[in-house]
């Protein structure tokens, strides 16, 4: 064979693979030399390892660089007896058993005789058994079948089905994304009272899309709901501590209301619990308390109360900590009064009755 001018590169083309525009293409394989214009080759780094043998564009490589490294016909695009995988039998998954030609859907995995078999529903409703393991074919590959992994059990209270509870003791809801924020809202005077909120409805409240502000004290509702103007998409609910008869929280809610007019008063609700600090809608006993102790009038009502429970009480550092431990005690809205529990509940509804 005569000298080509340029580079040349050699490899085996059987005659299935080699390009009809080749003149000298013949029957048969054979080892030959092409001009290096239709060869990808990587030149040789000087002092670095021998370029590797290349292919014509167009033609594949299917054993690779290495015919040593891996078996393809296990492995890679063009194995014809793939080595098989794990694949957890997971409910709906459409199986094949190579042996029987059954093709079902996984409708159970169980344990039966001290193995694991799978209950497989062909698509006339029949169902056959078989042993988990070997055997199996996916998507026309072989695979292992193995048992599926342990779903986490919910954390906290679940209902007898097994579903999960919200500390307020509904159904919890899984949400994937955020959930934007409703014109309505809901006031709580103080951090206390919106941390307490957040303990036992915070899940149900994010569902809603229902955002909690502070008051920061009653006497700030008056401008807290002119500057929010509620209207019939933008209603307000508020939750008041000590409103009772005679009380000032009382005498100031009715002041509020009459000062915003009967027509934007009807998109506000006023709700409030008999306690004069939210602390006392925490059932005593979650502190080792029979009930809440009476502080004298003058008397700062938390600084007493941590006073009546040997706490320290000297600064507000003393006050903040001591509500965390109250706080820590709640687990769920059985936790609380239902004087609190009520009136937090018809908020919710009031607040999340109108269209968005």
């Amino acid at each position: 064979m005569s000298a080509l001018a340029g580079p040349e590169c050699q490899f085996y083309a059987p005659p299935q693979r080699v390009s009809r525009d080749l003149s000298h293409r013949r029957v048969g394989g054979a080892r030959r030399t092409w001009p290096a214009a239709l060869c990808r080759v990587r030149p040789r780094v000087p002092g670095g390892p021998a370029a590797r043998t290349t292919y014509p564009a167009g033609v594949t490589d299917r054993y690779g660089s290495d015919v040593l490294s891996s078996d393809p016909h296990r492995t890679g695009a063009y194995a014809h007896r793939s080595t098989a995988r794990d694949e957890p039998a997971e409910l709906g998954l459409v199986v094949e058993d190579v042996e029987s030609g059954w093709v079902g859907a996984v409708t159970a995995v169980e344990k039966s005789g001290g193995m694991h078999v799978v209950v497989l529903e062909d698509r006339h409703g029949r169902t056959r058994t078989f042993p988990l393991g070997a055997g199996f074919w996916v998507d026309g590959k072989p695979v292992r079948l193995v048992p599926p992994a342990r779903r986490a059990t919910p954390a906290g209270p679940t209902t007898a089905g097994g579903r999960r509870l919200t500390a307020s003791g509904s159904i919890a809801v899984a949400q994937d994304r955020a959930r934007v924020a409703r014109a309505s809202r809901i006031w709580v005077e103080g951090r206390h009272d919106a941390e307490l909120v957040e303990r036992v409805w915070g899940d149900d409240l994010r569902v809603e899309g229902v955002v909690v502000e502070l008051l920061e004290g009653v006497d700030n509702l008056r401008d807290v709901l002119a500057d929010f103007r509620p209207g019939p998409t933008r209603r307000a609910g508020v939750l008041v501590d000590h409103l009772v008869s005679g009380s000032k929280e009382t005498r100031l809610v009715a002041e509020t209301l009459r000062s915003l007019g009967p027509r934007a008063a009807r998109h506000v609700k006023v709700l409030g619990h008999p306690y004069v600090d939210v602390w006392q809608a925490v059932r005593p006993e979650r502190v080792g308390l029979q009930a809440w102790p009476d502080v004298p009038r003058g008397t700062d009502i938390k600084v007493g109360t941590l006073a009546a429970l040997g706490w320290p009480h000297a600064d507000q550092g003393d006050v903040a900590r001591g509500w965390k431990r109250i706080l820590g005690t709640v687990r769920s809205y059985k936790d609380l009064s239902p004087a609190l529990l009520g009136r937090m509940e018809e908020l919710i509804d009031f607040v999340t009755e109108v269209p968005e």
